[in-house]
């Protein structure tokens, strides 16, 4: 037998000549000349390095990945069909929309991966047999398996997760907005913290999961086994009463927005601490809401797009997923609250100038950064103390003179360590 073929009868690829064949995919993917879509069927890529490289739209239908280094990696649109992915690494890998139908991540770690929209549902199979290896094949049908895996912080808005296996996952502080897990086992799972919003959960089996602090806004629980689950601490839907006050929280923000507009000549402050204001959506996106009080403020997956939030008050307010991106939150008291996912990208989270030789700098002490998209943006001279900033995205952001005094650093990305800590 050619030893370079395994008894599964997969083609073992060395690491040399994946890199030929990657190269030429790259060279396509640039619109460089010579270049080849990769296109590898039932080939064995087991412990190879495949970090940071660009495979968006190669097929490596039925291939074997088990421990392979693929950190980074770029997977868009790729089809790992029938896939094994058995303790691989894919932390901060990009697969939306990937098809992996039938793959197994058994133990994977897929901490902070980008998996929007990919397909998880069940697939027709075929399998080599043990020692006859692809000349004699059978078919199964399987569903996408991830026990064990690690998803925390992981993107999967839009999954397709019908009937998959996700047995004592890591699911933590990850997006599942409406993500399709009917039928699946998400038994014994971690899903402390996961945004869910909108997720179909019908037949799913939630048995001892710990779904401790997950946002469950448009779920129906009722309609999953959660027997042993532990739901404390649940965010779900608007109440009544946060939905008759929709119009009055509205209105709120439109004469802050015009009293800072005419420099305090109409419209009048505003005072929103405490409120339930998800009802509101993207309606204060691009507003004028200089100096707000939201303190302890619920704006859990609210869209705030370009809104000037200069010297808001926003402590201890719950902005997990929140859309903050371009804003300008100079000065801004942010101390303790929740930014889990939030997207900051571009924003302006710097000093408030206040005169000559005065400025107030933005405080976020203690506040929780998880896995949130700051790239861009500006920090100078922040004050970041005991803020957890694990998995977060800094690239290209601006950290002059902040202070990151007992932070969490863990996994954070383009993170200069310069700074103050």
């Amino acid at each position: 037998m050619n030893p370079a073929v395994a008894l599964s009868g997969r083609r073992r690829l060395a690491q040399g000549e994946l890199d030929m064949m990657i190269e030429g995919h790259e060279r396509l993917a640039a619109g460089r000349p010579g270049g080849k879509r990769l296109s590898l069927h039932f080939v064995d890529i087991s412990g190879l390095n495949l970090s940071g490289r660009i495979l968006n739209d190669a097929d490596f239908t039925g291939s074997t990945f088990d421990g392979a280094r693929m950190i980074g990696t770029k997977l868009e649109r790729a089809t790992l069909f029938g896939c094994d992915l058995r303790k691989a690494d894919l932390r901060q890998a990009v697969l939306t929309r990937a098809d992996m139908r039938g793959a197994c991540l058994r133990g994977a770690n897929l901490t902070n991966a980008n998996l929007k929209q990919a397909d998880f549902r069940v697939g027709q199979i075929s399998v080599p047999h043990p020692h006859k290896g692809l000349d004699s094949m059978r078919h199964e049908s399987r569903g996408g398996e991830m026990d064990h895996a690690i998803l925390a912080g992981a993107s999967l808005d839009g999954a397709h997760l019908a009937e998959a296996s996700a047995f004592a996952t890591d699911f933590s502080d990850c997006s599942l907005r409406g993500a399709i897990l009917t039928s699946a086992n998400l038994k014994d799972a971690n899903l402390a913290g996961a945004i869910l919003d909108g997720a179909d959960v019908a037949g799913a089996n939630l048995e001892g999961a710990n779904l401790e602090g997950a946002v469950l806004t448009g779920v129906d629980i009722g309609r999953a086994r959660t027997s042993g689950a532990n739901l404390t601490g649940c965010l779900v839907q608007p109440s009544h009463e946060a939905l008759l006050r929709a119009p009055f929280l509205a209105q709120t923000a439109k004469a802050h927005h015009a009293w800072v507009s005419t420099g305090g000549k109409g419209g009048s402050p505003g005072k929103l601490d405490g409120e339930d204001m998800r009802t509101l959506g993207d309606a204060l996106k691009g507003m004028r809401l200089t100096a707000i009080s939201a303190r302890g403020a619920c704006l859990v997956g609210m869209d705030f797009t370009g809104a000037h939030l200069q010297g808001a008050n926003l402590e201890g307010a719950d902005l997990r997923g929140a859309v903050l991106k371009g804003c300008d939150l100079r000065g801004a008291k942010l101390a303790r609250a929740n930014l889990t996912k939030a997207d900051l990208r571009g924003a302006q989270v710097c000093a408030l100038p206040l005169g000559p030789d005065r400025a107030t700098p933005a405080a976020l002490n203690g506040c929780r950064l998880r896995y949130a998209q700051a790239q861009a943006a500006d920090f100078t001279d922040a004050i970041l103390d005991g803020t957890d900033l694990s998995g977060a995205d800094f690239t290209g952001a601006l950290m002059l003179g902040a202070s990151l005094r007992d932070a969490n650093v863990t996994a954070v990305s383009g993170l200069d360590l310069g700074v103050d800590i």
